[in-house]
């Protein structure tokens, strides 16, 4: 077992963060199947805070589906702590997905979700997950980590500052969804499609 040495643990390629003598408590680990409830709990939690409750359509099927499949393009980290003394529980998660630049020839990890259940936080739990994905990008020899953050989620901004990460304020991310994405798929010649 290879392993990066962080500042909240020791990352290992098998996907788990040992926070033995950090001071930290937790595990933090690659999902498993029996966490997809968790997983989704989270996810629309995540949702009500970033203000749009009502916008998750994602489904237990559906995340078992990309994230369990033979060959993923996603993948989920998760960690577990007992905050109430109850067992361990799943209380936050960073998922993710491999993007490519073409500029440095090689992949990068996109974040695209990175959420500690609020009664969690302060223990540490959102570093270890981002600082276990640097491991992994380290370890792979990956050129980057990203993620975006809304221009109003303060706390997140100075955690993320906190960290080394620098925004990219000369880049503005555009989207194709719903009707305008119909409307461009529709427009493609049939044999420009795969």
């Amino acid at each position: 077992m290879s392993s990066t040495g962080t500042t909240e643990g020791t990352v290992s390629t098998e996907g788990t963060v040992s926070t033995e003598g950090t001071g930290t408590t937790g595990v933090t680990r690659a999902a498993r199947p029996g966490d997809v409830p968790d997983i989704l709990r989270l996810i629309r939690d995540l949702a009500a805070y970033e203000r749009e409750p009502d916008a998750v359509r994602n489904t237990e099927e559906g995340l078992h589906r990309h994230l369990f499949a033979e060959h993923p393009a996603v993948y989920c980290h998760v960690v577990e702590d007992d905050p109430d003394g109850a067992g361990p529980r799943v209380v936050g998660l960073a998922l993710w997905f491999l993007n490519y630049s073409t500029w440095e020839g090689t992949h990068g990890i996109w974040l695209e979700d990175l959420y500690v259940d609020p009664a969690c936080r302060g223990r540490g739990h959102g570093r270890r997950l981002l600082l276990h994905l640097a491991g992994l990008c380290a370890e792979r020899g990956y050129a980057r980590l990203e993620w975006t953050v809304l221009d109003w989620n303060e706390p997140s901004i100075g955690f993320y500052r906190s960290l080394g990460a620098v925004p990219m304020d000369e880049w503005t991310t555009y989207r194709l969804s719903g009707g305008a994405l119909d409307a461009a798929a529709s427009a493609a010649a049939p044999g420009q499609r795969g």
